[in-house]
């Protein structure tokens, strides 16, 4: 065990260090662990003390193997992506490093951890601002090239109408241009939402308690009493700064696409749940937040399609073939206009969109 002065020194030196170091002996059973590793494993060294370091991985026996080589080949070696957990906890993905080193005639295994899922979500979320960015340029050209001759043929179907009218004409066939000018309206109103909210965000301070249940109580009268709904805030969470108008439509989008996939599942308790918690140092459009208000929309529904879950948030893209594909991106870009974002996980039986928005505290 490492009990001498100078080893007592050595741990308190890992102990300052920023980097997650976790201390292994010959037998790979954990001797030491820095707070910075604590904080990564969301377990306290009392507890991990003694613990076989490799039953934390997912792939305990590949773990067991490789670290057993680097002690007796006294060879380092770095590991990316791997995922530990701690009891029934969420997994977290790691890179980590080790390194053997020799102490009062003992060999131990030095290694370094880095969580990386703030990373991948990172690099996630600038990936898919930038497909967004570019589909929405590519609809405004599209919706100018569109809406041009629009107007033209609305006028023209007006006109040809009023002068089948002075000719008397059958209603069947004045119909034919009313059906025109109903089209036009049509096609004009889905270009105007494929463009998204043509205003600025009036933005001032709101309780999202309040945003949140004028949605639930609005989905209630749509779902009567069909699906549950389940609230779940945290009261701690400050006031937020923002538009209630589109963060309201943000959050009803999202939930009546949940209330869609329920209605077509065989769901006997069919269940939606709405969940606030506070989030701290979190990073949004490359911008470090102290806090976040994080938004859980979840429903036990059937999932998502794989094949179109990366896809979700572009225009024209419907999971349930309802509708024109647009509430999801148009709540994405409610939610970008206030310096937050969306993101959404999904398995069989829990769907979750996380709406993340920053606090001004």
């Amino acid at each position: 065990m490492l009990d001498k002065t100078e080893d007592k020194h050595y741990l308190s030196l890992l102990g300052s260090l920023n980097t997650a170091v976790v201390l292994v002996d010959e037998t790979l059973g954990i001797v030491y662990v820095n707070s910075a590793a604590e904080a990564i494993l969301k377990v306290g060294f009392t507890k991990l003390r003694g613990n076989k370091i490799y039953n934390l991985f997912s792939d305990p026996t590949q773990s067991r193997r490789v670290m057993r080589e680097a002690i007796y080949s006294n060879q380092s070696f770095t590991k990316r992506h791997e995922s530990v957990q701690i009891n029934d906890s969420k997994n977290n993905l790691i890179d980590y490093s080790a390194t053997p080193v020799q102490s009062n005639n003992s060999s131990y295994l030095i290694i370094e951890m880095q969580a990386i899922e703030r990373f991948i979500r990172i690099n996630r979320e600038e990936a898919l601002s930038s497909l967004q960015d570019s589909s929405r340029s590519l609809i405004r050209g599209l919706a100018h090239e569109i809406k041009n001759p629009l107007g033209g043929i609305r006028g023209a179907a007006q006109l040809l109408n009023q002068e089948l009218s002075d000719r008397e004409m059958s209603p069947e066939t004045l119909e034919f241009c009313q059906i025109i000018v109903t089209e036009v309206d049509r096609l004009r109103n889905l270009v105007d939402r494929l463009l998204g909210p043509n205003q600025l965000p009036q933005m001032r301070t709101i309780n999202i308690h309040e945003v949140l249940d004028h949605v639930v109580n609005l989905m209630d009268a749509e779902t009567r009493g069909s699906i549950s709904l389940v609230r779940d805030y945290d009261p701690s969470i400050p006031d937020a700064h923002g538009d209630p108008e589109q963060i309201i439509q943000a959050i009803l989008n999202i939930s009546r696409n949940a209330m869609r996939a329920l209605q077509g599942s065989q769901q006997l308790t069919p269940i939606i749940y709405f969940k606030t918690r506070v989030q701290q140092s979190f990073t949004l459009g490359g911008l470090h937040q102290r806090m976040v208000c994080r938004i859980d929309i979840t429903d036990n529904g059937p999932g998502i399609d794989p094949t179109i879950k990366d896809r979700i948030f572009l225009p024209m893209v419907s999971g349930t073939g309802e509708g024109a594909g647009l509430g999801l991106m148009i709540a994405q870009t409610a939610i970008n206009r206030h310096g937050g974002m969306i993101e959404c996980s999904s398995v069989p039986g829990e769907t979750k969109f996380s709406i993340y928005l920053p606090l001004k505290v």
